[in-house]
């Protein structure tokens, strides 16, 4: 099979800023930029963040300037460094703490919304860095307490590293390996419908997460046998995305599948079909629907009908 290339860079990636990782051990830098009025804050509530036109199918993130964010006392909940962007430094900040946060923003400032209902249709750098916020502030919130010895633990390395004030053990930011596959075989591709899906009809590639001691390709062949039980052979990288909710990374292959009958695991899935590429062109006409457009499985499947 010719290899499928990516056809352009998958939504929530393709980051505009400069992470300056060596800066994160640079208290004095980072306390002077914190109090700089050019600095900008990613505020997230409740794993939403601020977006402004969604409603009008034109999604854009908005930051709030140092001068905002220190007039609304935004610097008073957790946060992390980003980065730089065009030489402004970038922090995200929790502001969970707010039962509304709709009283510190100006007025038609922007809603908070998950990231996932705004249908970014095309990449744009401010989702990826709404996305990285969104993740390292969902860890941040979820390791505040040591896995060690259940100690409580203090923020470090601007925002990147929690270390237990009891035992000292350092926990960093974590990203779990998940990969996701279109299985094909000559003209048809295998696509599945999950009781997790958010619509009835919708279809899509089979995805699963990586298991200790297994690479990718062992992955996706398991993942692939297990859910619906057909064979694959050759593996074919495709692209990946981040895809913080709550913190994954996703790897995204072509698998050329080596059986055609299918048994389907009734844990994971509702029903598995393989369709042809006229079937999934007029999926409308035949009853069912693709995932979503700011999705790679979304991807995998366009990039191998234009294949």
């Amino acid at each position: 099979m010719t290899l499928i290339l990516a056809s352009r860079p998958n939504v929530y990636s393709s980051s505009p800023l400069d992470r300056l990782a060596h800066r994160r051990e640079d208290p004095d830098w980072i306390n002077d930029r914190l109090r700089d009025p050019d600095s900008l804050f990613v505020p997230v509530w409740r794993s939403r963040s601020l977006v402004r036109g969604a409603a009008d199918g034109n999604p854009e993130a908005v930051y709030i300037s140092g001068e905002m964010a220190a007039a609304l006392r935004m610097q008073e909940g957790p946060w992390a460094f980003l980065g730089t962007l065009e030489d402004r430094a970038v922090f995200a900040v929790d502001i969970s703490a707010a039962e509304d946060p709709v009283p510190l923003l100006p007025d038609s400032l922007g809603s908070f919304v998950d990231l996932r209902s705004v249908g970014w249709g095309v990449p744009r750098p401010e989702a990826s860095v709404l996305a990285h916020a969104r993740g390292l502030l969902h860890w941040r919130q979820r390791h505040r307490f040591c896995g060690v010895c259940g100690g409580a633990c203090e923020s470090h390395s601007a925002g990147h590293v929690m270390q237990c004030t009891v035992c000292n053990a350092q926990h960093f930011p974590r990203t779990d390996p998940a990969v996701i596959m279109l299985v094909h075989r000559g003209d048809r591709a295998l696509l599945g419908h999950s009781a997790r899906f958010p619509k009835a009809t919708m279809y899509s590639t089979l995805a699963g997460f990586v298991e200790p001691g297994e690479s990718l390709e062992e992955a996706v062949r398991r993942e692939v046998q297990e859910e619906s039980g057909i064979s694959v052979g050759a593996v074919h990288y495709h692209s990946s995305q981040p895809w913080p909710f709550p913190g994954n990374i996703m790897l995204g292959f072509y698998a050329e599948a080596l059986t055609e009958q299918i048994t389907i695991d009734t844990n994971e899935l509702k029903d598995a079909r393989w369709f042809s590429r006229d079937d999934i062109r007029n999926r409308h006409e035949r009853g069912f629907d693709l995932p979503r457009v700011d999705s790679i499985a979304r991807r995998l499947i366009e990039d191998w009908l234009v294949a």
